[in-house]
């Protein structure tokens, strides 16, 4: 298996859970945030809808920039808008594992903000960096849902709310 498909197959694998813990994001709470330095729950889940593409830019730029162009977040108003960024998001991404190979894994890829580099990876290792931002994130929504005692769906085996899993 080829290295896009292994990361595709880990992308499916990882997009079932995604997809259950963002349902969960309750409206009414988009403002919500367990501390003053933390994301508010809709900025925490907007990152998790979109983090897939950035599996799709490792493929089709070499840099992002900070300084060069601002992050504007998407306008997201309700659950259809952050479920349909993560559909669109992921979409995409599996499209770009779909069509690549083991080869468009290798060139560098920059994170910068003006002059300074923030990261220098391989646009694999940004597909990499990508995923374990996801579960690592979606693990945080995890603790969000959880003060608030909204039920929590198992991830890689059963939670205290979903023994069955």
């Amino acid at each position: 298996m080829s290295a896009p498909q292994e990361f595709l197959k880990e992308l499916n694998d990882e997009s079932v859970v995604t997809r259950k813990m963002l349902e969960r994001v309750p409206e009414d709470k988009y403002d919500w945030r367990p501390h003053e330095k933390s994301m508010s729950m809709m900025q925490l889940a907007g990152h998790i809808a979109e983090l897939p593409s950035w599996i799709s830019m490792a493929f089709t730029t070499d840099e992002l920039d900070f300084q060069a162009s601002a992050y504007v977040p998407p306008a997201l108003n309700n659950n259809q808008d952050l479920l349909g960024l993560f559909e669109k998001s992921f979409a995409e991404a599996k499209e770009k594992l779909e069509s690549n190979s083991n080869a468009d894994l290798s060139p560098a890829w920059l994170l910068k903000n003006g002059e300074q580099v923030l990261m220098s990876l391989t646009k694999g290792g940004l597909i990499r960096h990508a995923l374990s931002q996801t579960i690592h994130h979606r693990a945080q929504l995890g603790v969000y849902l959880r003060l608030l005692d909204i039920p929590i769906p198992g991830t890689y085996g059963p939670s205290a709310d979903d023994p069955s899993f």
